[in-house]
């Protein structure tokens, strides 16, 4: 199949370029429009009792939403100050009525919540038309100026909700702009130290614009189907930039060393294609099966993170395997030119190099690597047992952003705002609430940490009942009022859902805490049937699957040192909440699991390759990761410079992502890969190729194996004097 591959885009090139410049082309014209398609937030669980509660109340109360707060100060007058109170008035009461559906105000509701402790600042809270948080977004957009300027005389900040997920979507747009910006000088720079030339380093920028563009296509027009969160753009990039020049690394490499080799390059391409592109289409299924499995999960972002990462995963992989080849075919020996002469280096020979050495101490010691590695990456993820989890609040902002600014002066400066409120739909059929009520708001109010409970509106046989406490949402003594607040019998004749912030944290918890385990066994059994198709052993998946097991517990351990317990959050720049954003955890499962896959399925080609050739365990090691080792650590460090760029977002649980990534992906490299790979294969020698009987003799007719040209080993039952040997010293 890859052969007929390499040939195709050999004899067809011009026609698979020409196909690609369209593509292009509709990626800039069409695709680049996706920031507009994308919609807000997605952090909450649908079908669940807080959001049921939430679409109760809107659907029969009404809305109250505090979707904008605009917080005016004044140095020299108080709220009792009558200019004061009519430029505020005068400054809202010129807000359209079709864009602003109510604004509650202090003279207005005689609330003293909404004046300041020293008397010289309030707020507004404005409802806005919009029956989705998009659309709500568009009307904020079309006041947001008149908002922001203020009446003269009083400093005017504007926060809430919508403001909150305006300023995310406008520090998103910024970040990635940043984090390009910052990687792709570095990137290019590392390619040409790889590569020793111009032409070739240019070639995986080339397959990364492809993967990001396409991308793009693909999300807007898989938006207009369903909503798609604005923060998939983020994992577009990160992996789609990576992976692209991973692949595009992996094949370059190769078809270098075929010409070098003397081939023609059709023949060049057709091996290369063979090897390298088998590999590099079994790493983007393994790598889009795990991002995948995100879509197991009923939350939006999480599953726009799947959509985002699958199609970057896919378009990346077909960029490398089609338009990437045809390139090559046209290139042929002139990939080598434009040279840089200082950075050209003789290859090594195959057993005199630095990873042939390293594999070899390694695999004279092995029992030593294993006993002092294992251990030390358990008690890096000693940390993550102690992982609390939470949901995305005004501090994912950067400090010193508007409306991060206005919810931590509301918190600060009014007394009895900054706490949180849990909403009880209550169905009823009396025509007066009151009664019934009374004394389930009497109950309520008798919970511990509760402040006040009132009756906020009935309409259409339902009645919102809010209860107030001190703690705001994201804190855990809320969640104790919430299940206090379920656990009330509701009253005779009625029915109730709990809502709010707070109830919602909880109910996403048990969501994810539900479907994690399918995700785990998707990913586990798709990823060890992959493996088995590939090596055709039973017992490198289940070691594969090991090793994945222990980088990443040892990347989740850091993120709970760092972001949850707040070190290095000075050099990071960042607020620690005190937890981990609850679908970070998700997230960076999904993919740390598909990206050691993919360094995995490279090394273990090679191994295969090499045991098929010699039918030696120990020499296939070493000459495997001779021949793999630059490559796999050259790659990562440049997966690790696009993702490190990430790490300057502004974003809280984006920089989150991207030091994950960051710390498990040099985990991976090199702890894992360089040093306990090839100690558990010496350990367990030519075990790593066992499987039952009946399976070896399906994969060798139906397994897909990798094939260089050379003629594979008769037979699995070679004796491996170089292991003897090995065993001896």
């Amino acid at each position: 199949m890859f052969e007929t591959l390499g040939h195709f885009s050999y004899r067809r090139r011009r026609l698979v370029l020409a196909l690609t410049a369209i593509f292009v082309a509709l990626g800039v014209a069409w695709g680049t429009g996706v920031f507009g398609s994308l919609a807000n937030g997605g952090f909450d669980a649908p079908d669940t009792e807080a959001a049921h509660a939430v679409a109760t109340i809107e659907q029969n109360v009404g809305r109250t939403g505090t979707d904008v707060i605009v917080l005016y100060r004044s140095t020299d007058r108080t709220v009792a100050d009558p200019g004061f109170r009519s430029a505020v008035e005068q400054d809202l009461a010129e807000l359209p009525p079709t864009d602003v559906l109510q604004a509650t105000t202090y003279w207005g509701s005689k609330s003293p919540v909404l004046v300041s402790k020293d008397q010289h600042s309030t707020y507004a809270v404005l409802t806005l038309a919009g029956a989705t948080p998009e659309e709500r977004l568009e009307t904020f957009h079309r006041i947001a100026d008149q908002v922001r300027s203020g009446p003269a005389g009083l400093d005017t900040k504007v926060g809430g909700e919508v403001a909150v997920f305006d300023e995310v979507n406008s520090q998103t747009e910024k970040d990635i702009v940043k984090a390009e910006t910052i990687s792709m000088p570095i990137v290019l720079v590392l390619l040409v130290v790889v590569f020793g030339g111009l032409v070739a380093a240019s070639l995986p920028l080339f397959v990364g614009a492809l993967a990001i563009l396409g991308a793009f296509v693909l999300l807007r027009a898989l938006s207009a189907f369903t909503d798609v969160s604005i923060f998939s753009i983020n994992i577009v990039t990160m992996i789609g930039l990576g992976l692209a020049i991973d692949y595009a690394l992996f094949i370059v490499t190769r078809f270098r060393e075929e010409l070098a080799k003397g081939n023609e390059v059709e023949a060049a391409l057709t091996t290369t294609m063979a090897t390298a592109g088998r590999t590099v289409a079994f790493s983007g299924v393994t790598v889009g099966v795990a991002i995948s499995s995100l879509a197991l999960f009923p939350v939006m972002f999480l599953r726009s993170m799947a959509y985002g990462g699958v199609a970057a995963v896919v378009v990346a992989m077909v960029a490398a395997l089609t338009a990437l080849p045809a390139l090559l075919a046209v290139l042929g020996h002139r990939v080598n030119r434009l040279q840089v002469p200082f950075l050209r280096r003789r290859p090594a020979a195959d057993h005199h190099g630095a990873w042939y050495r390293l594999a070899h101490s390694v695999m004279r010691r092995p029992v030593r690597y294993v006993l002092v590695l294992v251990p030390l990456l358990l008690v890096l993820g000693i940390p993550f047992l102690q992982a609390q989890l939470g949901g995305v609040d005004h501090r994912a902002l950067p400090s010193g952003a508007t409306s991060r600014t206005v919810t931590e002066t509301l918190q600060r400066d009014f007394a009895g705002a900054g706490g949180s409120e849990v909403f009880v739909a209550v169905r009823l059929d009396e025509a007066d609430p009151a009664p019934v009520l009374q004394p389930y708001v009497a109950k309520l109010k008798q919970i511990p940490e509760v402040d006040d409970v009132r009756i906020g509106g009935f309409k259409n046989g339902v009645a919102e009942v809010v209860v107030h406490t001190h703690y705001t949402g994201q804190e855990l003594p809320a969640r104790d009022v919430v299940h206090a607040v379920r656990a009330v019998a509701p009253p005779a004749g009625t029915t109730t859902e709990v809502g709010g912030e707070t109830a919602a944290l909880i109910d996403l918890l048990d969501v994810l805490a539900e479907r994690a385990p399918y995700m785990g066994g998707f990913v586990v059994l798709i990823t060890f049937l992959l493996l088995f198709l590939a090596f055709g052993s039973f017992v490198l998946p289940l070691k594969a699957l090991l090793m994945n097991v222990l980088s990443l517990s040892a990347a989740f351990g850091a993120m709970v040192w760092i972001f949850q317990d707040g070190h290095l959050s000075g050099f990071l720049d960042f607020t620690p909440a005190g937890f981990l954003d609850a679908t970070n955890p998700v997230l960076l499962f999904a993919v740390l699991f598909g990206l050691s896959m993919d360094y995995e399925v490279f090394l273990l080609s090679r191994i295969r390759e090499e045991y098929d050739r010699t039918g030696d365990n120990t020499q296939a090691v070493a000459l495997g990761l001779q021949r793999t080792g630059g490559i796999i650590t050259s790659a990562a460090l440049l997966l690790v410079i696009v993702v490190a760029a990430f790490s300057t977002s502004g974003i809280v649980f984006v920089k989150m992502i991207g030091v994950g990534l960051v710390i498990a992906i040099a985990l991976d490299a090199t702890i894992v890969r360089a040093l306990l790979v090839p100690a558990t294969m010496r350990l367990l020698g030519r075990a790593n190729w066992w499987a039952p009987a009946p399976l070896v003799r399906w994969w060798e007719k139906h397994g897909i194996r990798e094939s260089s040209g050379e003629p594979p080993a008769q037979g699995w039952s070679r004796t491996s004097s170089h292991e003897e040997e090995l065993v001896r010293r």
